[in-house]
Order: structure tokens, then sequence, then C-alpha cells
């Protein structure tokens, strides 16, 4: 082999190794750069570890959610301390199926966050349902603001306002809407003290240590009270009138068939004439609690002796007084809306 033979042969060892290292260099480039592009310093979801829930104490608010319990009476109107109220001015009495037809959209669009009334000339605002005979010379359309779900949302209210002023146009009325920013804002403030407000008590009855209720005797002991029996399998009292006082229902124990204890929910705001409702629970706490043995605790297992059960009575008084004074007493229609 000659000297320039052995000079090609050495110049193509070199350049097969620049290749070499090129590619493994652009190689660990374009790696780098994937990292950065898609990789993520945040925690797996997946991975993390759950975090404990925490047990409501006895007389502070309680996790907001939507209530078992059906919505408020249909007689429920409009009312500007809790909903976005838009007043419509048709040229001309409009009969209620006529706007019925055009308004049934919004309800089923807004999850039934929404009610309208209507007036007669020189008459009282009624609620408008359907199959209403009457035909009004102004309507109201409204948008609940505050729930326990908290507070709308702003592209919710933005796009109601949209969708009743198009109603409006289609029925060729006028309408007046409030400032958007102020409903906002006072609605805010009104969920804060919804939220400072929505207390639910709750009463334990356990069993005697190294015993247990006996699941047959428990439910015929409520039954016996006159107690409704729900479809879920809790227990109700309910006044004269069909309003929710208070439930009952069993949780479950470790084992299969066993009942751990028996529990005695009020929920405060949705509940009428509350002080009286509180007293009926607790005299039926302790009735159980004669009947079947058994010790009442609070959800952190403190026992509930009178000196206790007094202290949440007069919690209770100091609740209803701040709820009474902006002109949500407990168990009302305008309450029933706002705790659902």
């Amino acid at each position: 082999m000659t000297e320039f033979q052995l000079g090609l042969l050495l110049i193509g060892v070199v350049a097969i190794f620049a290749v070499i290292v090129f590619n493994r260099v652009q190689e660990r480039s374009a790696t780098k750069r994937a990292e950065r592009a898609f990789g993520s310093q945040h925690e797996d979801v997946l991975l993390a570890e759950t975090p404990q829930r925490k047990e409501p104490t006895l007389v502070e608010p309680a996790v907001r959610k939507t209530s078992p319990e059906p919505e408020a009476s249909t007689q429920a109107l409009p009312d500007e301390a809790l909903d976005y109220v838009i007043a419509l001015s048709p040229a001309r009495s409009l009969s209620a199926a006529a706007f019925m037809e055009y308004w049934a959209p919004l309800e089923h669009r807004f999850a039934k966050r929404v009610l309208a009334a209507g007036r007669e000339e020189a008459g009282t605002w009624t609620r408008i349902a359907p199959g209403d005979p009457a035909a009004y010379g102004a309507f109201r359309a409204a948008l609940q603001l505050v729930s326990r779900e908290g507070v709308v949302s702003e592209g919710k209210l933005i796009e109601f306002r949209s969708e009743v002023e198009n109603l409006a146009a289609t029925l060729g009325a006028s309408s007046i809407a409030p400032e958007m920013k102020q409903a906002m804002d006072r609605a805010r403030e009104l969920d804060q003290f919804c939220a400072d407000t929505d207390i639910q008590i709750v009463l334990n009855l356990v069993p005697a240590a190294g015993s247990e209720f006996p699941d047959p005797r428990l439910d015929a002991a409520i039954t016996a009270t006159g107690l409704e029996r729900l479809a879920d399998g809790q227990h109700a009292l309910r006044d004269a009138q069909g309003r929710l006082l208070y439930t009952v229902f069993t949780v479950a124990g470790e084992r299969q068939g066993e009942v751990a204890k028996l529990a005695f929910l009020l929920d405060v705001p949705r509940a009428p004439e509350v002080r009286r409702a509180y007293e009926s629970m607790v005299r039926f706490a302790r009735q159980l609690s004669a009947g079947l043995g058994g010790s009442l605790i609070d959800d952190n297992g403190r026992p509930l002796d009178e000196q206790a059960l007094a202290a949440i009575g007069a919690e209770l008084d100091s609740v209803r007084q701040a709820l009474e004074g902006r002109g949500l007493p407990p168990g009302g229609p305008l309450a029933l809306r706002m705790f659902s």
C-alpha cells in the first residue's frame, strides 16, 4: 500500500469518527431541548398522596354543597337581594304562554338558577310557570347570583344578560338591566356572609363500648316516632307545612351490617324556627339514647353533656339573628334558595 493510499485511509477514518461525534452531540442537544420543552417540575397528581379529609366541627360552617332538598317554593319571586333582575316592558300585554315559549330554553341552559315573574296592570308580581293562563304587561327575568356552590361566574352573568336582551328584542319589549360590576360586588359580599352562616349541627349517638346497635330495633325505634322514611334510607322530621326540620341517618361501621353511629343533622339556614327544631332534635336523640343505650358525641368524639348542648343552642340564636338581620330568616323562601 502506497503512502497516498494510507493517507486516504487515515482521512476516511478521521471523517467517520467526526461524523459519529457530531451525531452524539446533536442527539444530546436535542434531548435537552425536549426535556426543557416537555418536561414538568410539577408533582404528578396521580402519584401524589391524597390529603386527609377534615371533618367539620359541631358548629362551624359545613362544606358548601348543593342541598338534597328540592328547590324553594314555586311561588318564589325575583329578589334583588339575591338575584340579577332584568325588567322587561312589552309594548302591550303578553300572554304567559308566549313568554314561556322563549323563556323555557333559558331555564334549561342555566340549570334552573333562573326564574321569571309577571305583573298585570295595577297588580302584584306572580311567578310565571308552564300553564299560566294570564297575560302580563311587565316581566322580570332573574338569575340567582349566590348559592352554596358560590358566586355565579361573570361569564354566566354576561351570557344571561345577552340572552334576556335577545328575548326582549324578539318579544318587542324594552329592557332595563342593572350594572353588572355592582351586582357582582354585592354578590361576593353576600357569598361571604353565606359562608359565615352556613352551619350544620350534627349530633352522633354511639353505642356503649363493646356493643353495637341492633339494626332491626334501631329502624323500628326511629319509625315509631313518626319520622318520614326517605328513599335513600334516611329519616326526616317535617312540620305541619311539610318543611324539613332535621334528618336522621345511620353511619356504617367496619363490619358488614354494623351500625357505627346514628347521626342527627340540622341544616341551620334551611330549618324553620331553628331553635325549636334543634330542641326537638335533642329530645329525640336523648329518647333514643335512653331506649337503645349509648351516648351523644360531636364529630370530634367529645361527649355532649347538658352544658355543651345549651352552648350550641345559644350559638344558634346568634346565627338566626344574623340571618334575620339580612332578611334571610332560616327556612324562609330566600334562605332556601340561597342555601341550596
